[in-house]
């Protein structure tokens, strides 16, 4: 055997020793692709919206300058966040084909996605939902801020697709929370776009899931509320500096048990006054 042949053996990752409770940096589809059938219990994820791809010429300020707040309009770190449509709907449909080949018979796909205006229409992403076992929509209402648009009233929500497979079932008693949720944005985290941590917390929490995937884990917190629950996780993201980021937070959380980027009570009030300037460009996305 060729020393060339025996390295790469060494570096092949297998499943389950080199993915469960790990940060996978690398393409979600690929590294989706080496996870065996019907294999994990949950998945949880929030995906690139493809905002940069508009018709609004993707997130804007309204006043003719960047707000430094704005992490967004830059896009993320290694992904700028503008594909063609088609090629996005193609891509996000190639990873919910994946997620459900690898979940369980019980298991549960939670995607969530934001609606929004394009070229005067709402684009629900039902071209990317259309054909998988959508069971129901959750509403997750967050904060608002002020639409320069004047063609639509101002966005305060984004969807939570719940693509169950047949024998998947909520927690005891977890069917009396109502479908529409309220959680404020995270606004301490480094990622430019990530779960509120008590929004993870509420899914894991419903389900009776000892396994949960995201496949675009971002800062990590997927995987932080999967510790906090006492299940396993797997985190994939493309960019380093994510995977490096989510690495440090569950590293912090071991050791401390706490989560550095979670508000403190002197951060919620701080909150409070620049909620709107903080979350303008959240929904300045599409023009009409």
């Amino acid at each position: 055997m060729s020393t060339k042949h025996k390295h790469k053996n060494k570096t092949k990752k297998t499943f389950p020793k080199d993915f469960i409770n790990k940060f996978l940096c690398g393409d979600a589809v690929q590294i989706l692709k080496k996870i065996p059938n019907e294999s994990l219990d949950l998945a949880i994820t929030s995906p690139p919206y493809n905002i940069k791809n508009s018709t609004g010429n993707g997130l804007k300020d309204g006043r003719g300058g960047k707000w430094a707040s704005a992490a967004l309009i830059e896009g993320y770190a290694t992904y700028n966040d503008n594909m063609p449509h088609k090629k996005y709907v193609k891509w996000q449909r190639e990873v919910l084909t994946e997620i459900m080949r690898i979940l369980k018979p019980t298991g549960a796909f939670f995607y969530n996605h934001k609606w929004r205006v394009q070229a005067g229409l709402i684009q629900d992403r039902q071209d990317i939902v259309q054909g998988f076992p959508v069971r129901q929509i959750i509403i997750w209402q967050r904060a608002g801020g002020i639409n320069f648009n004047k063609g639509y009233f101002l966005p305060t929500y984004e969807v939570i697709y719940m693509i169950a497979k047949r024998g998947f079932k909520l927690a005891p008693k977890a069917n009396a929370v109502g479908d529409i949720w309220t959680f404020p944005q995270e606004m301490n985290n480094k990622h430019p776009a990530a779960f509120p941590i008590a929004l993870i917390d509420r899914i894991i929490s419903s389900t009776t899931a000892k396994t949960v995937i995201d496949p675009f884990m971002g800062s990590g917190t997927t995987a932080l509320s999967a510790k906090k629950l006492k299940i396993d996780f797997i985190g994939i993201d493309i960019a380093k500096e994510y995977c490096k980021l989510a690495k440090e937070r569950l590293k912090n959380f071991k050791k401390t048990g706490r989560d550095p980027f979670q508000e403190t009570k002197k951060s919620n009030k701080k909150i409070k006054v620049q909620l709107h300037s903080d979350t303008l460009p959240l929904f300045q996305d599409a023009d009409l």
